[in-house]
C-alpha cells in the first residue's frame, strides 16, 4: 500500500490553498436566495418531484395557518402503523411491503407466497463470490464492502445496463434478495481478518423471511426467538421507504435521470445512506446512551438524568456537539410514527431480554430531552424522537453488532429505492440537473513566465 505519510507536508499546504480558494461566504446565499439543500428559509423541502410511493404529513392547515400535528407515514397510501399491526401474525412483514412498494398494492395470500418463493429463489449469489469478492480487502466499514460488493455484480450481470424495465425489475429483486448475505458475510470476514474471531458462513434457509435469515446468518447457532424476529421484521418495514426527498433516494432519482446502470445507482444510495447525517444516526444513539448510562449513577432519578442532559445539550458532556441524537427530524414535530410503532415492540422485547430498566431510562430520556431542548434551542414547533432513537437499542437487544447498524437500515431501503428507480424511469424524461451561481470572478489569463 502506497505511504501517504511521505507527502504529508506537500498535501497539508495544498489543502490550505484549497480551503482559501473554495469557501464561499454563508451570507451570499441568502443574497441570492439559495434553496441550500433544496430547502427554504424556514426548512420546508422544495418541490422537485413527484411520487405515489409514500407520504409524509407532519403539518395540518388550521384556519389557513401551518400547524404542527402527529406524524403520520403511508406506503401508497396505507397507514405504515395499519401494515406493520397486520404483518405480526404474518412474520414476513418486510416482503409484504416490499411487494406493496414494487407494484403499487396489497399482495394475496397466493401472491405474497409466490413473491417469497421468488426472492428466496434469487438469493444465491454467483459461485465463489463470497470467496473472490465479500472476503477479499475485508473492510471494517460494511457499507463500503456492501457497495463493492454490488459494483462488481455488474460484472456477473450479461445485461447489466440493459435499462427495460422487465430487466430492472430482475436487478432490484436480486439485490433485495442478496443484500442480507452482502452485508453479513461482509461483517464476519471483517470480524474474521481484522477482529480474528471465527469465521462461518451460513447458506440463507429457503423457507425463512428476510429478517429470519438476517439472524440466521449472523448467528453462529442459528437460533433466535420468535419476537426477535418479529421486531426485526417490523424494523425492516418501518425503515424501507421515507418519501423521495430523503438523501439517498432522492440521490437514487438523480443518479437514474442519467441513465446509469442499476448497480452504479443502489452504490450511489449506498454512499449517501452510510453518512452519519443519514443512516449512521442510531450508532451516535446507541454510543450516547452507552455515555449515559456511565455517568448516571441513578437512572430513575429524573433530575440527575437532566442535569446530564444540560451537559450534552451545553458542550459539556459525550462528544461536545450539543446535540442529543434521535430526538427531532428534518420532517416531523410533534411524533415520528415510525418511533411510535417501534417504541411498544421495544419494550416487548426489553421484557424478553431482561432489560426493562434500560428501556425506563429510554423512555425518560426521551420524555426530558424533548422539553430540554425546546427550551434550550427556544423550539416552538415540537421535538419528539426519531425512529433511530430506539432502533440501535432493538438491535443491540437482538446481538446485532454496531457495525451492522446502518448495513440494516440498507437492508431495508433497498426496497424503497427500487421502487423510486423504477418511478424515475417510468415517469421521469429529463436528468435531473439543479442550478448553481457562480460568484467568481473573471480574470485575465497570466501566462506561467509571469506568474
Amino acid at each position: 500500500m502506497l505511504d501517504f505519510n511521505n507527502y504529508q507536508n506537500q498535501i497539508h499546504d495544498l489543502s490550505q490553498l484549497c480551503v482559501s480558494s473554495t469557501s464561499i461566504n454563508p451570507e451570499l446565499y441568502t443574497k441570492f436566495d439559495v434553496k441550500r439543500g433544496l430547502r427554504d428559509i424556514n426548512g420546508n423541502g422544495v418541490l422537485t418531484g413527484l411520487t405515489e410511493i409514500s407520504e409524509i404529513n407532519s403539518f395540518e392547515m388550521i384556519d389557513g395557518v401551518k400547524t404542527p400535528c402527529e406524524g403520520t407515514l403511508y406506503y401508497r397510501g396505507y397507514n405504515i402503523k395499519d401494515l406493520v399491526d397486520g404483518a405480526m401474525s404474518k412474520n414476513c412483514g418486510f416482503e409484504e411491503i416490499t411487494y406493496l412498494l414494487l407494484f403499487g398494492r396489497l399482495p394475496t395470500q397466493e401472491e405474497l407466497g409466490a413473491f417469497r418463493k421468488l426472492l428466496a429463489d434469487m438469493r444465491k449469489l454467483p459461485g465463489s463470490f463470497v470467496r473472490d469478492v465479500v472476503m477479499k480487502a475485508a473492510n471494517p466499514d460494511i457499507m463500503n464492502s456492501v457497495s463493492k460488493s454490488v459494483l462488481t455484480l455488474y460484472s456477473y450481470d450479461e445485461n447489466a445496463d440493459d435499462l427495460s424495465i422487465d430487466n430492472v425489475l430482475r436487478q432490484c429483486l436480486h439485490l433485495i434478495s442478496v443484500f442480507p448475505s452482502l452485508c453479513v458475510y461482509g461483517y464476519h470476514a471483517y470480524n474474521y481478518y481484522k477482529n480474528g474471531q471465527s469465521l462461518f458462513f451460513h447458506a440463507p434457509e429457503y423457507g425463512f423471511s428476510t429478517a429470519e435469515n438476517i439472524l440466521h446468518l449472523l448467528r453462529p447457532d442459528s437460533s433466535f426467538t420468535h419476537l426477535e424476529s418479529v421486531v426485526l421484521d417490523a424494523c425492516l418495514m418501518l425503515h424501507a421507504e421515507h418519501g423521495g426527498g430523503n438523501n439517498s433516494t432522492f440521490t437514487m432519482h438523480v443518479v437514474t435521470s442519467s441513465g446509469t446502470d442499476t448497480y452504479s445507482a443502489v452504490s450511489a444510495a449506498l454512499g449517501s445512506l452510510k453518512g452519519p447525517k443519514h443512516g449512521g444516526a442510531n450508532i451516535k444513539v446507541a454510543n450516547m446512551f452507552d455515555n449515559i448510562k456511565a455517568n448516571v449513577s441513578d437512572w430513575k432519578d429524573e433530575d440527575e438524568v437532566s442535569a446530564y442532559l444540560d451537559r450534552i445539550l451545553s458542550k459539556d458532556a459525550f462528544d461536545k456537539s450539543g446535540l442529543i441524537y434521535g430526538m427531532g427530524h428534518a420532517v416531523y414535530s410533534l411524533s415520528d410514527p415510525r418511533a411510535c410503532v417501534l417504541k411498544g415492540l421495544v419494550e416487548q422485547l426489553s421484557a424478553e431480554k431482561g432489560l426493562s430498566e434500560e428501556f425506563a431510562l429510554y423512555s425518560s430520556v426521551e420524555k426530558l430531552a424533548a422539553r430540554q431542548i425546546c427550551k434550550k434551542r427556544k423550539i416552538y414547533k415540537g421535538v419528539s424522537a426519531n425512529v433511530d432513537f430506539y432502533s440501535g437499542f432493538a438491535y443491540r437487544m437482538l446481538g446485532i453488532p454496531d457495525e451492522l447498524f446502518t448495513p440494516l437500515f440498507a437492508i431495508s431501503r433497498i426496497s424503497g429505492w427500487s421502487a423510486h428507480r423504477l418511478e424515475e424511469l417510468l415517469s421521469g424524461s429529463k436528468i435531473i440537473r439543479p442550478a448553481y451561481k457562480s460568484i467568481s470572478e473573471h480574470r485575465e489569463y497570466i501566462p506561467m513566465e509571469k506568474r
